[in-house]
């Protein structure tokens, strides 16, 4: 599939410039006709045996799908329903108590530094920070936890490789909410113990899947917090029923047969191209909107080989606004003057000659 087919595949733009993947991808038009035909197939004939047949097929195939774009084992993937459930997986698993210490990064999305926040508190940790780029050169004997962002979500800042050997021995919890699909993982190159990722964005699936990975070096080391009936090795055991002994332990107790039909469908739209090649040209797109805003005259925040790029604007929420009458979908971000446009392969010059023309 050429970038042109691949664009093609996805209703929104044939009216908008669409760069928000960062908070939801663009749809697929297979996954949405995935969606409705499992909706469709429960609503005739019944959720009965064949209905969770087909849902327990397209976990497999799933939690298959995000091992190979991770890098791991379909063992080492347990399903989620976002990116912070498999952080708050993560938290509340390891056994941390008073006076062990996380070490993040203080401008942390809030679907890391919510739980970190929550954790914090009812467990009596230390939260210390420093900027991403550092991050590696802060880990004191205390550090029980380094949790940052692979790509983070105000810049486009890629965390430094350094954390590899963080990893060597302190577990490295990464937020791969802008990572995983944006850019090339590989789990063992990044030398983290975990890897929490959401469906929706980057994946261009249904709001309300993800995915956790756990190396197997931790997986004995990770509890499973509440392990409900697809986590158990053997559900009809009753109350000497115990999780999987692998990620499967951690599986989110419950995911839609029509979500994950809508996953996987998008996901497949995307592989058609290729991961590397999807990667590529969704990075090289970013680096040139990037340019053509220095070029403008305009201050692009520091940023990484990443799918992000984010600009300083003296008031965001209304360029936001004026972009979006003109057909040009970005967002302002919280707490500062700056927007941020997600380029995806799916996008192309024009879309970045509109966002460009509507800022003049």
């Amino acid at each position: 599939m050429d970038p042109a087919a691949l664009r093609a595949a996805f209703p929104v733009f044939e009216r908008l410039a669409y760069l928000n993947a960062g908070t939801c991808g663009p749809v697929p038009q297979e996954a949405v006709r995935a969606q409705a035909q499992a909706a469709e197939a429960g609503a005739r004939a019944g959720r009965t045996t064949a209905y969770f047949e087909q849902l327990e097929m397209l976990r497999e195939r799933q939690r298959a799908a995000y091992a190979a774009l991770v890098g791991a084992r379909p063992e080492d993937i347990a399903l989620q329903t976002s990116t912070s459930e498999g952080i708050v997986r993560v938290l509340q698993g390891l056994g941390l108590g008073p006076g062990d210490e996380i070490l993040t990064v203080a401008d942390e999305h809030p679907g890391l530094l919510g739980p970190l926040a929550a954790a914090r508190e009812r467990l009596g940790l230390v939260v210390r920070t420093a900027t991403l780029a550092e991050l590696p050169f802060h880990v004191g004997p205390h550090t029980r936890l380094v949790a940052c962002s692979h790509v983070a979500w105000t810049t486009g800042e890629v965390a430094p490789a350094a954390l590899a050997d963080v990893g060597r021995d302190v577990p490295v919890l990464l937020d791969g909410a802008q990572g995983a699909g944006a850019v090339s993982v590989d789990t063992p190159t990044l030398g983290c113990a975990f890897y929490a990722a959401a469906g929706q964005k980057w994946l261009c699936g249904p709001v309300g899947t993800g995915f956790l990975y756990v190396a197997p070096a931790w997986r004995e080391r990770l509890a499973a917090v509440g392990p409900t009936y697809l986590a158990l090795a053997d559900p009809a055991s009753g109350l000497d029923a115990g999780p999987h002994a692998d990620a499967r332990a951690h599986d989110a107790s419950a995911l839609g047969l029509e979500a994950l039909a809508g996953a996987a469908a998008a996901f497949a739209t995307l592989a058609e191209v290729g991961w590397d090649a999807v990667h590529r040209r969704a990075i090289g797109l970013a680096g040139t909107l990037a340019q053509a805003l220095q070029g403008d005259g305009r201050t692009v925040v520091p940023r990484g080989e990443s799918t992000l790029v984010a600009w300083e604007d003296p008031t965001p929420a209304q360029t936001r606004e004026r972009l979006a009458q003109a057909g040009v979908i970005v967002r302002d971000l919280p707490g500062g003057r700056h927007l941020r446009a997600s380029v995806g392969a799916w996008n192309d010059e024009d879309d970045l000659q509109r966002l460009l023309a509507g800022l003049a």
